[in-house]
Formats: C-alpha cells, sequence, structure tokens
C-alpha cells in the first residue's frame, strides 16, 4: 500500500475512533478541493502539513515557503515523494524573510508553522487575504505582537475566517475529558494551579560560513529571545494554557518570578534565553498558577498539570482525580495533531461550528511572555503593564543585512538578562 492509501485509511479509521463520521471527517464536499500553504518548513511545519493530509485528503499542498531556500527546497521533495497526487509545487517553492506573502496568495488555507518572531505578521496579512488559518504556537513573543495577533483575530471573525491553534491539548480526547470533570466541579472550585515543564536541554544551530549576524540568529532562533520569545514562552506556553484553560481563560493581574541561566554557558551558541524559570500568578481572589520550566540535564524531569481545588485534586496528563470524586481515566486512542486540523477542515466546510482560538493562544502566549520578563527584571509586573507595553522585540528590517536587536561583543558574547540589573554579558564557565 501506498504511504498515500496508508493516510486516507488511517484518516477514516482515526475519525471513526475519535466519533466523527467518514464523510464529515474525510470526505466532506468530495468536489471542494481545499487548497492549503505551509509557512515554515521545518519539522513542526512538515508535520503539520503531513497531519493535515491525513485529516483531510481533498485538499492539496499548493505553495511552501520557508527563511532558507535548502529547507523549503527539502520540505518540498519531502511532501511531493510522500503524499504525491496530494502535493504540487512546481514553481510554488519559495524562501525569504517575507516569502509568506507568495504562499498565502496562492491558498485556501495557510498552516502558519513559521519562527514565532514572525506570526503576528503573518497571521495579520492571512486574514486580511481573507484566508482560513492554522496558527502554531506561540503567536508572539511581545505586546505589540500580541495585540497585533487579537486585532488579527478579530478581523478573523469579521469575515468568518476559522483560526485554529496549535495549542493542541486543547483538542486531545483525554484532556478535554479531564478538564470538563473540572470544569462541571470534579474537584470542588479550582483553587490553585502548578505547572511543571521540567526536561532537558534543547538544541542550537552553530554559525556558518558566510552568515550575515541576521541569518546566524534567524539559523539558530530558539535560542534568541526575540525569534522564539525564551525557552518558557516556545514551549511551557502548552503547559501555561492549560492553567488558563482551568480558570476559564481569565487571565492573572499579575506575576512575579525567579529564573535564570545556570548551564547555558556556550557562546554564542546559546544566545541570549535562560534555562530555568519558576513565575507565580496572582489572581484578585487570592487562586494562583504556579509555574515551573527547566532545560537543563541531569536533572528531576517533570511534565504534568496539578490542579487543587476545594473538593480534591487533579492530575491532567495522568488522568487521575482523587478527594471525593475520584477519578482514574481509562485512556482512549488520541492524536491531537491530526485532531486539530480534522476540526479546522470541519469548520471550513461547515461540518461543524465557526472556530477562532484567537484569544486563547494569545493568552496563553501572553502568559509566557510576563512571566518571562518578571523572571529577567525581578519585578513583579501586572497583566495589563505587559498587555500595554511598547517594547519591541524587532530587528530593523527584515533582510539579511538587517541588525537584529541583540548584538554579540567581540568575543562572540550576548547580553543576558540580570534580574534587578539590566543587562550583562553573560561570563562562559568551564
Amino acid at each position: 500500500m501506498k504511504r498515500r492509501e496508508f493516510l486516507q485509511t488511517s484518516a477514516v479509521a482515526g475519525a471513526a475512533a475519535y466519533g466523527f463520521s467518514k464523510a464529515k471527517a474525510v470526505h466532506a464536499a468530495e468536489n471542494n478541493t481545499l487548497k492549503v500553504g505551509l509557512v515554515g518548513c521545518g519539522g513542526r511545519g512538515r508535520g503539520a502539513a503531513r497531519e493535515a493530509l491525513t485529516a483531510d485528503p481533498n485538499i492539496k499542498i499548493v505553495a511552501v515557503s520557508d527563511a532558507f531556500e535548502s529547507r523549503a527546497n527539502e520540505a518540498s521533495a519531502f511532501l511531493q515523494n510522500e503524499f504525491e497526487d496530494s502535493v504540487s509545487l512546481k514553481d510554488t517553492t519559495f524562501h525569504g524573510l517575507e516569502a509568506y506573502k507568495q504562499v498565502i496568495d496562492l491558498c485556501d488555507v495557510v498552516l502558519l508553522c513559521e519562527i514565532p518572531h514572525f506570526r503576528p505578521l503573518s497571521l495579520r496579512y492571512a486574514v486580511e487575504k481573507g484566508k482560513h488559518v492554522f496558527c502554531e504556537k506561540p503567536v508572539a513573543v511581545d505586546g505589540p505582537g500580541i495585540r497585533s495577533v487579537l486585532e488579527s483575530a478579530k478581523i478573523a471573525k469579521e469575515k468568518n475566517l476559522n483560526i485554529v491553534s496549535g495549542l493542541c491539548w486543547r483538542y486531545d480526547l483525554n484532556v478535554q475529558d479531564m478538564m470538563k470533570r473540572v470544569h462541571d466541579g470534579a474537584i470542588g472550585d479550582v483553587l490553585h494551579v502548578r505547572e511543571t515543564y521540567l526536561t532537558g536541554k534543547l538544541w542550537n544551530r552553530p554559525r556558518r560560513p558566510g552568515d550575515s549576524e541576521m541569518m546566524f540568529q534567524v539559523h539558530n532562533w530558539y535560542n534568541f529571545t526575540w525569534l522564539s520569545g525564551d525557552y518558557n514562552t516556545e514551549q511551557h506556553v502548552h503547559s501555561l494554557d492549560k492553567g488558563l484553560w482551568a480558570f476559564n481563560d481569565v487571565p492573572p493581574v499579575s506575576a512575579y518570578g525567579v529564573g535564570g541561566r545556570m548551564t547555558r554557558v556556550e557562546q554564542p551558541a546559546y544566545g541570549d534565553i535562560y534555562d530555568s524559570m519558576g513565575v507565580v500568578y496572582e489572581y484578585p481572589d487570592g487562586r494562583s498558577i504556579c509555574a515551573f520550566s527547566r532545560q537543563q540535564d541531569g536533572c528531576f524531569n517533570d511534565t504534568d498539570d496539578y490542579f487543587t481545588g476545594t473538593l480534591g485534586n487533579a492530575q491532567i496528563l495522568r488522568g487521575i482525580i482523587t478527594g471525593k470524586n475520584p477519578y482514574e481515566q481509562r485512556k482512549v486512542p488520541s492524536n491531537m495533531y491530526v485532531l486539530e486540523h480534522i476540526e479546522l477542515f470541519k469548520a471550513i466546510r461547515g461540518n461543524r461550528p465557526y472556530i477562532n482560538n484567537g484569544e486563547y493562544m494569545a493568552y496563553s502566549s501572553m502568559l509566557g511572555i510576563l512571566g518571562r520578563e518578571v523572571c529577567y527584571t525581578g519585578k513583579r509586573i501586572t497583566w495589563d503593564e505587559m498587555m500595554n507595553s511598547d517594547v519591541a522585540l524587532v530587528p530593523d528590517g527584515y533582510n539579511w543585512d538587517s541588525t537584529p536587536p541583540t548584538l554579540p561583543d567581540e568575543n562572540g558574547r550576548y547580553k543576558i538578562h540580570l534580574p534587578g540589573g539590566g543587562l550583562e554579558y553573560h561570563q562562559v564557565v568551564r
């Protein structure tokens, strides 16, 4: 069986397991092929394209783009080889920092999987052009970016354009089950949420011969705050989103925290990001979200959501409730990465209500940004202060000769935020 046939069969079987009919989940509007574009051709982008094709085989990938030509070409070759007749990329594989416009112009639906810094720009362009959107997380790296995303979500609503967020746990059937039980009162009133995302270090990319400073930083984007939002915004946002969800998507009023950089000592490989943060998000009635994240090798690892209520406790990912209403979940098959695309295409085809995840994806991303800033500064900062902040993490242009907002010294070191003390060059410790 060809991979294409296998994926079609898998999509039907998966949709049936999730309670969707074959007609609605896979073959709705047989004669209405949707043209889909991909912006950002890294691993997440190629994964999103694969999952979209699995969710609804009555689509066609018609254009792709990436900042780098080699990555765009690799993704184009991969998709055409794996999905054959569902991909048509002759003369529609683009590259460059503004190539997202060429893709969006050619499609009905766009998968925004580019570097987080660029997401507010591409989202605004997409909704202004009347396109439906799958938007990866996080959606911005600063206050102005968040405000732009919220405005784009309003424009999308006015135009009846669907937006599905890459905060994929919202589409996981087992997590949905647990969250419904929490919201239905299984643990009483939720008083406190503790989020953990304790893992090892992620990747970095060395400077290549001939790289301009802009090119090096974009290639090594995860390790620069202006591009990724720092690791807690880029990765821990999944857990922060469940904390926000627990409180019905109502944001906190303020936050304070501690954080630093203890093991990311290599320069310039790790740019200017931290490797550990602990943040308390405060609500006016005394409730709180305590978020602990770390990317350090050789340490205790844990990723889960711990909710404390007036009647008991819940661990969301483990599927356990203790207290007055005990419950141990029997997990069902649930590919959340495919499910989010199934729901998007069902909404576009009119087989489910309109979807616009714009507000909660912006608020969850802002939780990451707020947490980063209280750790960077050592200050207590209110939600409103961050939402209204005019501090924009932007370069002086969007070409390979542009100047990024952070630059190395003569030894290749980048300035690191010092709580209570501004910025300082990080000292390399061996």
